[in-house]
């Protein structure tokens, strides 16, 4: 998955993070955060230091996370104890964002111990409720694991059935742009495939963070 981080994208920034820990990488990317971010590569836990590193400099923001997994694993939970499995939970549990102000759309694939964690804490996870979370924040981070999307609309690391198709996740980029800052996004869970620029383009000029 690393090697989809050099794929070419029309964005004005670059930097390369190589840490052999998750804290290392965090810490990297949160260093390295340019002023509009977008983040590209391998696993969600790339997300962890661009949030951190949001919400250092915006104060309260929220977080539209798209992906077909949940992310909301702890080490205790988790059934194949990966890391992957884990960012959204680690960003909540960090107070880098507020539960209320975070929303999971397109999840198909969770384990039951997320499911519970998404009832009790009342986590948004319909687009219906979209709109409500983005209330009150300076701006969000863009978590997109490009498994939200179905299979054949993006070549992409864990591929699930049911998901939505490039024009929805356009659509849905577009509607938090017309509503609040986008301080940043990731393109998450790629592998590295040419055909997949011009769609990331299109994500990114979604997101009104193209170079």
């Amino acid at each position: 998955m690393c090697e989809a981080a050099a794929m070419p994208l029309p964005v004005a920034d670059a930097a390369t993070i190589a840490e052999a820990s998750l804290a290392g990488q965090t810490a990297g990317i949160a260093a390295a955060l340019p002023e509009r971010p977008v983040v590209l590569g391998g696993c969600c836990c790339a997300h962890i230091g661009a949030v951190a590193g949001c919400a250092a400099r915006h104060g309260r923001i929220g977080i539209v996370w798209l992906d077909a997994h949940g992310d909301l694993n702890t080490p205790q939970s988790s059934p194949s104890g990966n890391e992957w499995g884990m960012p959204f939970r680690i960003i909540l549990d960090q107070g880098h964002a507020a539960v209320g102000d975070c929303i999971l759309i397109g999840a198909r694939s969770l384990d039951p111990p997320e499911q519970a964690f998404i009832a009790e804490t009342r986590l948004a996870d319909s687009i219906d409720d979209l709109d409500r979370v983005l209330v009150g924040v300076s701006g969000v981070y863009i978590a997109f694991d490009c498994d939200v999307l179905d299979p054949g609309q993006i070549a992409c690391f864990m591929p699930e059935p049911g998901g939505l198709s490039l024009d929805e996740g356009v659509g849905i980029l577009e509607h938090v742009a017309g509503r609040v800052p986008i301080l940043g996004m990731g393109l998450t869970g790629l592998v590295a495939d040419a055909a997949n620029v011009p769609r990331l383009g299109r994500l990114c000029d979604a997101a009104g963070l193209s170079g």
